[in-house]
Order: structure tokens, then C-alpha cells, then sequence
């Protein structure tokens, strides 16, 4: 019986990187660090596996139970493999919180895995950028998260007509709600969760789910309104309202350091996950043909006080997934590879010259900085002229046995066929 042969292809929803697709990667991974790292927030990391529990008491049950990777061990535990990372950093934090220096300003950049259909933007596996404060109350550390997240896309050469942060705080929603509805509690939770996803229905469907939750059509055209409010406007409604004082405040200060050409009030923002608490946020890439909220966050007060039980250090983060934001850099033409300037050595080979030689050769060059690798095999010096054109290497060099016995080495620009000859202690001179 023949035996069947195995797929070529990964997990549905998971993705290959070949070399080139990795230096994209890593030019944009790159990016993030140092923008992050310039403003002083520091890296973490965490366990891949955690409690199921920790994911249905931080996130809710539908990300739990249906959108987890989960199992039980050999120890009759019931572990999830991370879809997210904020329970996570919330659980670290409580863990030594008489040790830690707040406010912190952390941030990872882990692979997560979440069970849901692969569509554009959207994976079972992916990489997705934490950015968190934990410890400080105040707006400030709400604009600062938000200044991070400009400031990422920014440096990757997107400017304010490419991307809008759209902004909303989850009190005030509640206030206004109560305001104009009376819906309060268990019941305005539900009608959050319905104007979260007013966007991705039919709006006879957004309104047949209102209504279902007790609200006539007079109470949905005065959420409808909200909607093409300004922010002094729409916080007029609840002046006595901490989440309305809140947006006020943020919004000067975005006005104040000049990030308000990047950012907009927007009521039908709410952030599905329950535990926000207070400012939430999504950006939006702004161009056609990828019109859509590219990642966002918020602030979350409650969590680290639910695994230590007298604790109140407040939070406030955001994520943003590779996969939308590898979309958002493509769209746009962001973070182009360039080659100008960077040196790549291929050091060639001939059979009348030991290997040792070139080891030594292939190791100058490193020492000076400069990426080079010896060809490995037989094949003739043109086969290896074409594999350094096909590898990406800008030179060769060349060395054979006249070379080796006048101690000199040839250098070849693959761009523009010019050949220089150097002493062999100072072949790197050229490429410095």
C-alpha cells in the first residue's frame, strides 16, 4: 500500500516566511522596536500556554470557549494557547506588583493564536505588538499609548491623510446610554456590544438587535445623531458625565501637541472585549481599497485588581496584529528594501586554493561588519557568479591561485561590473 504523501502547505490560517518575506518582517518588527524603544518602553515576554479560566475571566466567554486553541494536559488542567496578551501582562504585573517601578511602560511583540475564519487580515496564527501603561490614572498615559501608536506609523513614513485614530470612551458611552435610553447595567452592556458591530450588519439587522433590547425607534435615531457629533458636542449631552471629562481632557491634549490632525471623535467605537474600562480606540487605515480598523485598544482599570484583590494599579494599551499592519505597509508602499550602501559578499571559490583560505578570507570581512559567506559546493565560477546575482549579494571576490600567492584578492561590483584589485589585509577598505 502506497503511503499517502503529506501536504506541502501549512495549517489553514498559519503562514510560511521565506528569506525575502523575513527581511519584510523584520524591517517593520525593527521599526516598532525602535520607535518604542526611543520612547523608553521597555520589552516583556510571556508563556505561550495559559489558564482557559484567565481568558474567560479577562476577555469573555466568546473569545474563550470559541476562539481559543484549548485542551486539557496530562494533568486534567485546562490550558488555552495565548489569543491575546493583555491577561497575561495583567497576571505578570500582579505577580510582582510590591516590586515593580510604576508607572511601567511595557511592551512584547508575541505570536498568538486564535480559532476563527482566515479572511484579509485576519489569521489563526499571527504576531501581534502589545503596548501597555500600567499605573497611572490620568488622560495622559491614555494619550501616550495613542501618541505610540502614531508615532509607529509615522516612522514607517504614513502621514495623517494615509490613517485616523478613531476615539471614544467607554464611561461616557455608558452615561450618555443611560441618558438617553435608560439603559443601564447587563442591558447596556448588550447594546455596547450591538453598536460594536453596527458596522459589519445589515442595518435592518443592527436595528431588529436594538430593538430586542428595548429600544424604540425614537432611541435609536438619538444614538444614530451621536454619530456625526464632534466631541464638545456629543459631551455636552452628560456634562457631569467622568468619561465625558475625560475625552475633553484627552482631546485638548491631543490639540495641544499637534496629534488632533490624526485622530477624530467617534461614538460608535466601543471595543468588543468587556474589560474596558474607560478611553478606547481603533485606527483606521483610510485608503479604499483597505478601508478598515486596523488594530486599537483602550484602557482597562479592573484587571490587575482581579488577581490581587486590594490592588488598584489602572492600565491602558493597545494591540496591533502584522497581519493588518503588513497590509496597511503594502497598500501604502511603506518601508521599501533598499540596498544602497549595504554590502553583501559572496567569496567564490577554486580548486586550486584550500577552504582554510577562504574561511580566512570570509572572516575578514565579517570582523569589519560586513555580511559575507563562502559558496558551498564545486560548480564553476560562472554558476557562481549567477548564484550570488540570484542571492542578493552586491560583490564578489576572487581569489584564485595567483591571488592567493601574491596576497591580493579581486573585488567585483555585481551592479556595475567594475573589478578592483586590494592587498588582502585591506580587501574591506572598499566596502567600509
Amino acid at each position: 500500500m502506497e503511503t499517502p504523501k503529506l501536504s506541502v502547505l501549512p495549517y489553514k490560517g498559519t503562514r510560511d516566511f521565506f528569506p525575502d518575506e523575513m527581511r519584510a518582517r523584520n524591517r517593520f518588527f525593527d521599526s516598532v522596536r525602535r520607535t518604542l524603544e526611543r520612547a523608553c518602553f521597555e520589552e516583556y515576554g510571556g508563556p505561550m500556554l495559559e489558564s482557559l479560566d484567565l481568558y474567560a475571566a479577562k476577555s469573555g466567554e466568546e473569545l474563550a470557549k470559541e476562539q481559543t486553541y484549548h485542551f486539557e494536559d496530562r494533568g486534567g488542567r485546562h490550558l488555552a494557547i495565548r489569543p491575546e496578551m493583555t491577561p497575561t501582562v495583567a497576571r505578570m504585573v500582579a505577580e510582582k506588583i510590591g516590586e515593580l517601578n510604576f508607572p511601567l511602560r511595557w511592551y512584547s511583540f508575541p505570536n498568538m493564536y486564535r480559532y476563527e475564519r482566515p479572511q484579509r487580515g485576519r489569521l489563526r496564527e499571527f504576531w501581534q505588538l502589545n503596548v501597555d501603561v500600567f499605573g497611572c490614572d490620568g488622560v495622559e498615559a491614555d494619550f501616550d499609548c495613542i501618541k505610540a501608536a502614531v508615532d509607529i506609523l509615522t516612522d514607517m513614513g504614513a502621514d495623517a491623510g494615509m490613517f485616523t485614530v478613531h476615539i471614544n470612551n467607554r464611561r461616557f458611552f455608558n452615561d450618555v446610554l443611560a441618558a438617553l435610553t435608560g439603559q443601564t447595567g447587563e442591558s447596556a452592556r448588550k447594546v455596547s456590544k450591538i453598536v460594536d458591530h453596527r458596522g459589519k450588519v445589515a442595518r435592518e439587522v443592527y436595528e431588529k438587535e436594538l430593538t430586542e433590547q428595548g429600544l424604540d425607534a425614537a432611541a435609536i435615531a438619538k444614538i444614530d445623531a451621536l454619530y456625526a457629533m464632534d466631541v464638545k458636542t456629543a459631551t455636552a449631552l452628560c456634562p457631569d458625565s467622568v468619561g465625558a471629562a475625560e475625552l475633553n481632557g484627552l482631546f485638548d491634549l491631543l490639540e495641544e501637541t499637534g496629534l488632533l490632525p490624526f485622530c477624530v471623535f467617534d461614538f460608535g467605537i466601543v471595543r468588543g472585549l468587556d474589560y474596558y474600562t474607560g478611553t478606547v480606540f481603533e485606527v483606521f487605515d483610510n485608503d479604499p481599497d483597505n478601508n478598515r480598523a486596523m488594530f486599537g485598544g483602550g484602557r482597562y482599570d479592573n484587571l490587575v485588581g482581579l488577581f490581587v484583590g486590594n490592588a488598584k494599579v489602572s492600565g491602558v494599551g493597545f494591540g496591533m496584529g502584522d497581519v493588518t499592519l503588513e497590509n496597511f505597509i503594502n497598500t501604502h508602499g511603506l518601508l521599501k528594501e533598499t540596498q544602497a550602501g549595504a554590502a553583501r559578499v559572496l567569496v567564490t571559490r577554486f580548486a586550486d586554493v584550500p577552504l582554510s583560505a577562504y574561511m580566512a578570507l570570509c572572516d575578514a570581512f565579517r570582523a569589519a561588519g560586513i555580511p559575507a559567506s563562502v559558496y558551498l559546493g564545486d560548480k564553476k565560477f560562472g554558476k557562481q557568479i549567477d548564484y550570488a546575482v540570484r542571492g542578493g549579494y552586491t560583490h564578489v571576490a576572487i581569489m584564485g591561485g595567483d591571488e592567493l600567492a601574491a596576497g591580493t584578492v579581486k573585488l567585483k561590483n555585481l551592479a556595475t561590473r567594475e573589478e578592483t584589485v586590494s592587498p588582502r589585509d585591506r580587501v574591506t577598505d572598499n566596502l567600509i
